[in-house]
């Protein structure tokens, strides 16, 4: 075997294994966006509403960031029910988002949540729950304005941990952030890699991989 041979094996023995890129990722940025956001995720009507609060608003071409302020702002002003979202008015709900930055899509975002949070009354009494018994969940979840493709994933990729029959639940962005950080893609492996009780926050800390390489190099010096 040659000297570049040797330093080569020498190199790759190395490299940390799948199992410990997954836990340097968790621990670096291991934190759901709901719990970014100031939500305690419970399987109770006003946490799963402000979940999907939330990943309305960060579906859209618009920082996380200013997401998650826009969530909180939304919650700091009472508005953390489908009821008390109806009640508030149009400028309300303009007014909050405005406090988080979420200014470019304000207005039509305010009329979503209005439009979206009658829908959850009418249709499943304000609570989600409801709507966890249905079949075809996903279905339904892209029935309620400003809720599409991306936004079912972000609220079942972070839902998962307390309607854990949609799990294991890695969508595109988070097998985007695998893919950077060289881990299998598929879903079903991705999960073997962390405890169950951990997959919502590996699969948000995969999507911040996916969006920003200081992650991706955060994890592999940790690792």
């Amino acid at each position: 075997m040659t000297q570049t041979q040797t330093r080569s094996r020498t190199r790759s023995s190395r490299q940390p294994g799948d199992r410990a890129k997954a836990r340097a990722l968790l621990k670096t940025h291991g934190q759901t966006y709901a719990e970014q956001a100031g939500i305690t995720l419970r399987d109770t009507p006003s946490p799963l509403y402000r979940l999907l609060v939330l990943s309305l608003l960060l579906s859209a071409r618009i920082r996380a960031d200013i997401a998650v302020a826009s969530s909180r702002a939304l919650s700091d002003a009472g508005m953390k029910d489908a009821r008390r979202m109806a009640e508030a008015t149009w400028q309300q709900r303009v007014d909050a988002l405005g406090v988080g930055g979420y200014r470019r899509y304000d207005e039509r975002t305010a009329t979503q949540l209005g439009e979206g949070a009658e829908l959850l009354l009418s249709e499943y009494k304000g609570d989600l729950r409801r709507m966890r018994e249905d079949p075809h969940t996903e279905e339904r979840l892209r029935e309620v304005p400003g809720i599409g493709p991306t936004g079912v994933d972000i609220f079942l990729r972070e839902a998962q941990e307390v309607w854990p029959e949609f799990g294991p639940y890695f969508d595109q962005k988070a097998q985007q952030g695998a893919q950077r950080l060289g881990l299998p893609t598929s879903p079903a492996k991705l999960a073997e890699l962390v405890p169950s009780r951990d997959r919502a926050r590996f699969a948000a800390a995969l999507v911040r991989a996916a969006l920003d390489k200081k992650v991706v190099e955060d994890a592999r010096e940790a690792a």
